[in-house]
């Protein structure tokens, strides 16, 4: 049986830890000399040592079943025919973050090679199939319809879509925000995903793609829509706040990375960003007019998408998920759900009116969300959380064939208060890529600024600002002379004026009016309307990104006229 670190956590021994106060004047003997560099290399030895040992995991349970020729994966191992978008991301985020460990090593035997060029493959792979649906793009742009909608589960082998439109709910905002959210993490980074200027341009379409979630019944994270399982979709606070993680995450992010040019940075609109966030906000702690708690909110406000920084409304809706959805052995999707529970006729698609009454008390317990728990806790630099649900966590794990660690899919509760496990003889890929995070998490192999490089998990305020960056939703401490006047619309941002302009004397003398701000679209004179287009300008003379609002179509009279106007935000 192979030997699997025992401790979840990596204990470094350090010199000179006795008590006493240190002789600044003493200068170290050679064999203290020594003895540090020993400890180094012993410490060195065993990072590389234990970091060997999780590639063995991600090969032998990743890896494998990675699809040769398209990259994806499947949701369960032994699935040879259907390839999951979502869980295919969750694959490649777990290799990933054993590549951006292995970064830290000197010479790791191309293993970190490997597992870059697997996540490469895998994101390829996804994009490559979605372009094949780019027509169902430009028609969803024009009408968001489940007919419309890019598929979420293809062929494993050939890329090929395998479920008509009409045989399966394929409309999953929160799976393409998903998709965005670690190409941006994985791209910054420093690999390189996307290829080619085509390429970008089907980028910038899923952008538009998740612009209008906050406006788009989806049929969620589970993939059922409402909560009564009719084929009916609604609104999902889950798949809004995802939307607008990846709305936040990509805009102003050169797809080329550090070799990339002005056309390869993809946009967005702030008007739709601004939209998706107040809706999100608006509706949490409710998941939908279904379901007024999911799980799904756990994984929307903290990793991967920290969708909200609100910290009485993300901590509300977190204890409301932990309350009522937290049970012995994982936690409920959500309340009634009878998704592969006793009493579900797996015949059937859908469900008879009043059908839920059955699956009260019978609803799978997930251990999945036990991790996304330890993940959490570890981003809020929180022992006891951490600690609290590893114990949880123990009691659903057990062991394969080559001794290595396996968490259970789920547990059906029988009704007689003992459970159903899954079947043991496949494994459930998503619980086994959040697995692996957590375990590089807690041992120490991995720190949260490598699984998140663009700092999600901090507001938008104290994320460092990066040079290959175009544009950002980014706040900035504001500075007392600024505070100009305050705009209802836009609660969060201060206004301040300065006008260059190229038209005539007239012109300028009837802008140096006074505005009043109706909305944050509109901002209207005495007589005359302007609109507002969101832009970015990089200054090049010292190397940093500020931020402006441009002013185009000022009428006058009947007259239109172009000009340029800026408007520097400064938010809180």
């Amino acid at each position: 049986m192979r030997d699997v670190p025992k401790s979840l956590s990596l204990s470094v021994t350090t010199p000179g830890g006795s008590s006493g106060a240190p002789d600044s004047g003493r200068h170290n003997s050679l064999e203290e000399i020594n003895l540090d560099q020993f400890l180094k290399t012993s410490n060195y030895e065993d990072t590389v040592k234990q970091l060997d040992i999780y590639y063995g995991i991600v090969k032998r349970q990743l890896l494998r079943y990675q699809s040769p020729i398209t990259g994806l994966f499947p949701v369960m191992s032994t699935d040879q025919v259907v390839g999951s978008v979502r869980d295919s991301v969750y694959c490649a985020s777990a290799v990933w973050s054993l590549y951006q460990a292995y970064r830290r090593i000197d010479d790791d035997r191309g293993k970190s090679y490997e597992l870059g060029q697997s996540t490469v493959k895998c994101m390829r792979g996804i994009l490559e199939c979605w372009v094949k649906q780019a027509s169902r793009v430009e028609l969803f742009k024009q009408r968001q319809s489940n007919q419309h909608a890019l598929h979420s589960k293809f062929q494993l082998h050939t890329g090929e879509k395998i479920y008509p439109d009409e045989f399966y709910n394929h409309l999953q905002i929160d799976c393409v925000s998903l998709y965005l959210l670690f190409l941006v993490q994985m791209i910054t980074s420093g690999l390189q995903i996307i290829y080619t200027h085509d390429e970008v341009a089907f980028v910038q379409n899923l952008v538009y793609y998740v612009e209008r979630a906050y406006r788009t019944p989806d049929f969620g994270m589970w993939e059922r829509g409402s909560k009564y399982n009719n084929g009916t979709p609604e609104i999902h606070a889950s798949s809004i706040g995802m939307a607008k993680s990846a709305l936040e995450a990509i805009n102003g992010c050169n797809l080329f990375g550090e070799k990339g040019a002005s056309w390869s940075v993809v946009y967005v609109d702030i008007d739709a960003h601004n939209r998706n966030r107040s809706i999100f906000e608006t509706m949490l702690p409710r998941e939908s007019s279904s379901k007024g708690v999911d799980a799904s909110l756990l994984l929307t406000l903290s990793f991967p998408a920290f969708a909200s920084h609100e910290d009485r409304l993300v901590e509300q809706t977190k204890q409301n998920v932990v309350n009522r959805l937290r049970c012995k052995m994982g936690f409920k999707r959500f309340t009634r759900d009878g998704f592969l529970s006793k009493n579900e006729d797996k015949s059937r698609r859908y469900y008879h009116s009043g059908e839920l009454k059955e699956f009260e008390g019978l609803e799978c317990e997930w251990p999945l969300f036990f991790i996304a728990m330890i993940i959490d806790g570890v981003f809020k630099n929180n022992n006891e959380q951490i600690e609290e649900f590893q114990n949880d966590l123990r009691r659903c794990l057990r062991t394969d064939v080559n001794g290595d660690p396996v968490v259970t899919m789920y547990y059906a509760p029988d009704g007689d208060g003992s459970y159903m496990r899954a079947p043991s003889q496949s494994l459930f890929l998503w619980g086994q890529s959040f697995f692996i995070i957590a375990q590089l998490l807690t041992a120490g192999l991995l720190h949260i600024n490598e699984l998140d490089p663009i700092r999600r998990y901090l507001p938008s305020y104290n994320r460092p600002r990066r040079a290959g960056r175009y544009s950002a939703f980014q706040g900035k401490a504001i500075d007392e002379k600024h505070k100009v006047s305050r705009c209802p619309a836009v609660p969060n941002y201060f206004i301040d004026f300065q006008i260059q302009n190229y038209l005539k004397h007239k012109l300028y003398v009837c802008v140096q009016t006074k505005f009043c701000f109706l909305d944050h679209r509109h901002i209207r004179t005495k007589d005359h309307l302007v609109y507002i287009v969101a832009f970015y300008v990089q200054d090049m003379a010292r190397h940093t990104d500020r931020k402006y609002i441009t002013m185009t179509h000022f009428t006058i009279k009947s007259h239109t006229y172009t000009i340029e106007m800026i408007i520097c935000l400064f938010p809180v």
